[in-house]
């Protein structure tokens, strides 16, 4: 079958290279998509189940930090478009093993930057019509001050359509143009792995467009995330672990928001350029935990407050940034893309999803899916 282009996505059995693989593949019949993971703790190819016949996709199991099985790879499908998703992402995992978040984040991205190069330039056109994309995070740029924290209620966001922030915990946002301030191992590892981009681009030449998004949720996230790990909690009437307060702020984007914002730029974007990604919707945790509590109990049958007890304060995590808050009407006024679903209709979503799939979760929180596929692949 002759397909009118091959895109490689990184990542793509994760929580949100799933998304992306899923609208790539439904939506583009004539693209081959190449979904590619390693099949680590994150990776799960359950999340691909009702796609996973189709004929423009194909799997691989493979680690990005391999070059040449990337090399090759690139090479045998001659991708000409890479979505580059694949990343260890927890920070708390992060300030446990920094080595590996660096070999991932950093040489993994390196591997596959100069496999493009090598394999695109000894094509005849070289770059024409190719590019590199890399899914990057708003907590490369650091923290942001905290100077309303006191006598507002949620939601905070303001209006998305018109692209324009309100004051709510700050008036103070992230955009494409701030500079870089990392604070985690995580997030110096994709600070690192974006100079490593857009380098790429001003030495040789390679298309390259980068991406940083803020906190994504919806179905099929890993549940050490907080929002299905609280969902899942409460379901099994365990503890809530809160860090310090729950007044750290975070703005939160539905994953197939952030899905449908990757398939415009890399469409429509601007080679070399930088996009934000975010859902004009702060949330302080602890407000954010109240709703999801609020949600389950009464999805469960439970009465109002009945999970309330299950908060439970923690001793803050080292270097735990204050607040997150992305600016994306660039990505709105230049490519049109703004998010389609209000904060409090994508957390009922999300919360029915996890109530309706407790079998996709109980397998994930069991460990089962990773020794069946330690047996499937033999851990090749």
């Amino acid at each position: 079958m002759s397909f009118k282009r091959n895109i490689m996505i990184t990542g793509g059995a994760g929580f949100i290279g799933s998304h992306v693989v899923r609208l790539f593949v439904n939506k583009y019949p004539h693209y081959h998509i190449i979904c590619l993971d390693k099949l680590t703790y994150a990776g799960n190819l359950a999340n691909l189940k009702d796609i996973e016949q189709a004929p423009n996709y194909t799997f691989v199991k493979a680690d990005i930090c391999d070059y040449e099985r990337m090399l090759t790879l690139i090479q045998e499908h001659n991708i000409d478009g890479i979505i580059h998703l694949a990343a260890e992402s927890h920070v708390d995992r992060s300030i446990k093993d920094p080595f590996t978040f660096a070999r991932t984040n950093v040489m993994g991205t390196l591997s596959l930057l100069q496999a493009a190069k090598v394999h695109w330039e000894a094509q005849p056109n070289r770059y024409e019509g190719k590019l590199f994309y890399h899914i990057s995070t708003d907590e490369v740029y650091g923290a942001l001050e905290l100077t309303h924290p006191e006598g507002i209620e949620p939601p905070f966001s303001t209006t998305a359509s018109s692209g324009e922030h309100h004051a709510a915990y700050g008036t103070d946002f992230f955009y494409e143009t701030t500079k870089y301030n990392p604070h985690s191992p995580y997030s110096a590892s994709k600070a690192s792995s974006d100079h490593f981009v857009r380098a790429f681009h001003d030495t040789y030449g390679l298309p390259t467009i980068v991406t940083n998004c803020s906190n994504n949720y919806g179905p099929y996230q890993f549940p050490e995330k907080l929002i299905p790990l609280f969902i899942n909690n409460i379901r099994n009437r365990k503890p809530l672990p809160v860090y310090g307060k729950g007044e750290n702020v975070r703005d939160w984007l539905y994953v197939e928001d952030h899905a449908r914002a990757i398939d415009t730029i890399f469409h429509t974007g601007k080679i070399a350029d930088t996009y934000n990604i975010g859902g004009f919707n702060e949330w302080k945790n602890i407000d954010l935990i109240k709703v999801l509590i609020k949600t389950v109990d009464r999805l469960l049958g439970n009465p109002e407050g009945h999970s309330i007890e299950l908060i439970t304060y923690v001793t803050d995590r080292a270097g735990h940034d204050l607040r997150y808050a992305i600016d994306s009407s660039k990505l709105k006024n230049e490519l049109g893309w703004e998010p389609s679903l209000q904060f409090e209709e994508g957390i009922e979503k999300t919360v029915r999803w996890y109530l309706d799939n407790q079998s996709w979760l109980d397998n994930i929180t069991s460990g089962d899916y990773q020794a069946y596929y330690d047996v499937m692949y033999n851990n090749r």
